[in-house]
């Protein structure tokens, strides 16, 4: 499966399809796996410009080389465009994705260009880009099957995720998502941060995803566990950091 970028570009359809995806969960298993002693934003800026092996920059990319990359290349800090914050923050504001509310401007109908890969950190960081690097110990797939992927995140953190996208996941705002209706759009990569089972017993993966904080229940959504629904269990990617920074 690769991840290509879906209609309607935002700073939260370029990198978020594949960078956020990946650059999430590797911040989330840092902090897990120093214990929560080392707390860091990695950039997803540096990812999708730097990581020309990735795939395509702001079109999308190939889930499990961003991991690939991170174990070997290393990648910086950066927050979000709005807090501004570490070596590289993510150079796009925030823009209104699939929701009614009017919170933030529309999203540009056109892709933007990939940034240029620069190995500097913004001008008022103090720390220097390689010494700001943190880095993957291990990289690898997790077996396509629903205990390996429960296994994987409840000992090692939450996992990135692919699956195809079709119109009615566009309109989700509740619940646990079925594809019914609409036609398919792309692909996207996502965050799976664990699982439950929705009161009606329909089990369910929890995911973050990443077209900002008014879509779906707050930027995140339930999808039907155990059936491949999407494609959702066919290509989980993770990896372990390097904790000596």
């Amino acid at each position: 499966m690769r991840i290509f970028l879906l209609y309607g570009s935002n700073h939260l359809d370029i990198p978020r399809m594949q960078a956020f995806g990946a650059v999430e969960s590797m911040s989330d298993r840092i902090c897990i796996h120093s214990k929560s002693k080392i707390s860091v934003e990695l950039s997803a800026v540096n990812l999708l410009s730097c990581c020309t092996r990735c795939g395509f920059g702001c079109n999308g990319g190939i889930p499990g080389m961003a991991w690939d990359y991170w174990k070997y290349e290393g990648i910086v800090t950066g927050g979000s465009n709005e807090t501004h914050t570490g070596c590289q923050p993510y150079p796009f504001p925030k823009c209104n994705h699939h929701s009614s509310k009017k919170s933030y401007p529309p999203c540009e109908s056109h892709y933007y260009a990939t940034p240029e890969c620069h190995k500097t950190c913004q001008d008022d960081y103090r720390k220097p880009y390689k010494k700001d690097k943190f880095y993957g110990k291990t990289s690898y797939n997790v077996a396509s099957e629903e205990i390996s992927i429960m296994k994987e995140i409840l000992l090692n953190g939450p996992v990135e995720g692919g699956f195809y996208v079709y119109e009615d996941f566009l309109h989700y705002k509740s619940g646990v998502y079925k594809h019914i209706t609409g036609s398919y759009l792309g692909s996207h990569a996502i965050r799976i941060l664990g699982w439950g089972i929705e009161h009606n017993h329909i089990p369910y993966w929890l995911c973050a995803n990443s077209w900002n904080d008014q879509w779906g229940d707050h930027g995140y959504f339930k999808i039907l566990r155990g059936t491949n629904e999407c494609g959702i269990e066919s290509i989980i990617s993770a990896g372990l950091p390097k904790l000596h920074h």
